[in-house]
């Protein structure tokens, strides 16, 4: 089920069960927003991920990319696990939208962050400060190099 009503992207559920697949191998997620002088700005975040491959992350709306997000809510992201040879290298590349959410739907997203993350208790102080993002893809890449070099699928759009 969708944080939102309906996803921005659709993938068949063969392709979306892979997909999801890849993000479970990773936690940590580079988040791609644009800062006020255009340039980029790449943060990696923790990140867990909702079925329908909407990803929610926790931060301080006073970081630089909680106040790009703000202003200008495109993103990117980049998640790939651990490879030690490019002959392994497996990937998800996402564009779409990222915002706060309201306090019904971040109730929802932080039992999806709770369930992959059990540290939250630990840091009561800095859980306080946090703001429940979700980011939404738009489109998607899945890069699997086990399948040959450069091997990707893509779904939505670019």
């Amino acid at each position: 089920m969708a944080l939102h009503s309906s996803p921005l992207l659709s993938v068949p559920p063969d392709d979306l069960r892979e997909l999801l697949l890849v993000l479970s191998e990773t936690t940590t997620m580079t988040l791609s927003t644009v800062e006020p002088d255009g340039f980029p700005r790449a943060t990696p975040l923790y990140f867990a991920t909702s079925p329908s491959a909407e990803l929610v992350f926790l931060s301080d709306p006073a970081t630089p990319h909680a106040r790009n997000l703000a202003e200008r809510p495109g993103a990117a992201i980049a998640a790939y696990p651990e490879a030690a040879r490019w002959q392994e290298i497996r990937g998800v590349q996402m564009k779409g939208v990222a915002a706060t959410l309201d306090t019904q739907a971040a109730d929802r997203a932080l039992d999806i962050y709770r369930t992959r993350f059990d540290f939250l208790g630990d840091v009561p102080a800095a859980f306080e400060r946090m703001s429940v993002y979700l980011f939404r893809p738009r489109w998607a890449r899945l890069i699997d190099n086990r399948r040959g070099f450069g091997a990707a699928r893509e779904w939505g759009q670019a």
